[in-house]
């Protein structure tokens, strides 16, 4: 057994160091789905054989001591045999090195496993598409219940709970390679005819009330871009544009599921989101390649509601709340 856990473990090292150098895209629901299973099996198998086995071994050695030291005593005289039993059969009882580390660690695998798959998991913000309300490097909480509950890896609602709405900030697989999770804002509901034209924001024909501000330093950026707070379903928010970026979608995918639903021009895009599926922008609208650009997120790609920050280590300040 110890053979077969070493093997486990050199194919874990290698598949996170695979990760981690980009050889490969890891799957960390899968892998934690995985853990749980084997060193659930390890735990199992503890409670029912290895550790049953270990403390007859123990109490057999402690009868076979007890037998001799009273033979010896029987004889009248004294002995040392013995004084070392309970150390010998700590020894014996102890879990061998490949137990401690599997049965031993599936309590703590098991809470991160409920607690990542069913209520919050935590996200890191990897670019700047919804600058400024997260910033490239915020650590944030994702609620994996507010949309309903789901079964981890394959993603499938069991449970409904609330309906996404206009203005939630939303994580969900990307629809093109869904090993890759994004984070946009919801703009269009299923139905929805969504239109973004000289980048002014329309909800089936009407347009989306927005509020200039002062301008906005950019620091990835090291420039200055217009601001704008937007009320988008009663959730205010600011949004980025460049006064020098053009209007038109550039760089859309020449095909993507419902691609007929979008009309390009040189103004923008009108796109009307079929059912089952939600139209997704980034609150950094010259930066941010969203469904402009590849499409609807499916209902069956959604992660989970976006809500807190919960350390930013360039900036800690940032930790707290966000719409």
């Amino acid at each position: 057994m110890s053979a077969l856990t070493g093997a486990l473990y050199a194919a874990l090292v290698i598949y996170l160091g695979g990760w981690l150098m980009d050889k490969w895209i890891g799957n960390f629901a899968l892998l934690l789905l995985l853990l749980t299973v084997v060193t659930c099996a390890y735990w199992i198998a503890e409670k029912l054989y290895f550790r049953p086995r270990r403390l007859a071994v123990a109490k057999s050695l402690e009868d076979q001591i007890l037998a001799r030291r009273a033979e010896i005593r029987a004889q009248g005289l004294e002995t040392d045999v013995g004084n070392d039993l309970e150390e010998r059969k700590a020894q014996l009882v102890q879990q061998p090195w490949w137990l401690d580390w599997t049965a031993g660690l599936f309590p703590v695998i098991a809470v991160v496993f409920v607690l990542r798959s069913f209520l919050f998991e935590p996200f890191k913000i990897p670019s700047g598409s919804m600058i400024p309300t997260l910033q490239v490097g915020d650590l944030i909480l994702v609620n994996k219940f507010h949309y309903g509950i789901r079964l981890p890896v394959i993603n499938k609602k069991i449970i409904a709970n609330h309906d996404p709405q206009r203005g939630d900030v939303m994580v969900f697989h990307y629809p093109i390679d869904p090993r890759v999770d994004y984070i946009k804002r919801v703009v269009g509901l299923p139905g929805d005819e969504v239109s973004y034209q000289n980048k002014e924001l329309r909800i089936n024909g009407k347009l989306v009330e927005t509020t200039p501000l002062k301008p906005y330093f950019v620091e990835e950026r090291q420039s200055y871009e217009q601001a704008f707070k937007e009320n988008l379903g009663g959730v205010e928010h600011t949004i980025l544009t460049k006064a020098d970026m053009p209007s038109a979608v550039l760089g859309a995918f020449p095909s993507f599921e419902f691609r007929d639903n979008c009309k390009y021009s040189a103004e923008g895009v009108t796109c009307k989101v079929p059912a089952g599926h939600y139209f997704m922008m980034g609150d950094h609208r010259d930066d941010s390649q969203d469904s402009r650009y590849w499409g609807f997120v499916p209902d069956e790609n959604i992660v989970g509601k976006a809500f807190f920050v919960w350390m930013n280590f360039s900036d800690p300040g940032r930790i707290g709340a966000f719409r």
